[in-house]
């Protein structure tokens, strides 16, 4: 590494310790401010975080992560759900909106998308004044990210999917839709896309998601992005400790 001529160049801080900020201010959702420390200054940690963005970082790590686990247990790809879910967004933003559920105040929409077992396959970003069912498109769009799929998909949705015209759109993508009907009683109806509905809780857990004071789309994508790709990871070795042996496995599921 070059060094300044004079000797007084501060060295380059540590990839390690900015990323372990970001996990704590993906976890706990506090301010740069707050997690700043000797270490590392939130001035540091926002610059690395916008140039690791600028670079996909947080995008190829959720691909890695989502990879490895279709390697090694399987994405579920012939069944997902998709669904969506509103958080409050105090500092409003370029993907914020009027909350019809938080009496207009502002809020975040993810319109999420799982495979069958709810490993995160991605998520669109909107208003929480957006309906579910314009977000739809969309987010099967991002199948294409995904490679090979199979030849029969089945789509699982809520009652807020029924219509016409969600019908029509998943028939022109060649896709079967398993839709819970208007009026009728949710457990009477179940169906498989509760695994979207835990996934966003898995995601909630997470307090930067649940409570976003972010104000640009790409750093909230890339804190899901990091979101997601913990989510995989934690799956992966759940579903792996009875499938698979390895050296240094822990002595208990985390």
């Amino acid at each position: 590494m070059p060094t300044h001529p004079l000797g007084c160049h501060r060295p380059r801080i540590s990839d390690r310790i900015v990323f372990d900020k970001m996990l704590q201010l993906l976890r706990f959702g506090c301010s740069y401010q707050a997690i700043a420390d000797t270490t590392c200054s939130a001035t540091t940690i926002r610059n690395r975080r916008d140039e690791w963005i600028r670079l996909g970082v947080f995008a190829e790590l959720r691909r890695i992560a989502l990879d490895a686990y279709d390697r090694i247990a399987g994405l579920l790809l012939d069944r997902i759900a998709v669904d969506g879910s509103i958080t409050k967004a105090p500092g409003g933003g370029e993907v914020a909106g009027r909350s019809p559920v938080d009496r207009g105040k502002q809020g975040l929409k993810r319109s999420g998308m799982t495979d069958g077992y709810g490993i995160p396959l991605g998520r669109v970003l909107a208003g929480a004044n957006r309906h579910d069912s314009a977000l739809l498109a969309p987010t099967l769009d991002l199948l294409d990210d995904l490679g090979p799929l199979p030849d029969d998909i089945t789509v699982h949705l809520d009652a807020g999917y029924d219509s016409a015209k969600t019908r029509a759109l998943l028939a022109e993508r060649g896709l079967r839709g398993r839709i819970a009907h208007k009026g009728e009683k949710a457990p009477i109806q179940a169906s498989q896309r509760w695994h979207v509905e835990r996934t966003h809780a898995w995601q909630n857990a997470f307090q930067r998601l649940a409570r976003c004071y972010e104000r640009r789309a790409t750093v909230i994508n890339a804190f899901f992005d990091l979101a997601d790709a913990t989510i995989t990871v934690r799956s992966l070795i759940r579903r792996a400790w009875t499938t698979h042996r390895w050296s240094h496995r822990p002595h208990r599921c985390p």
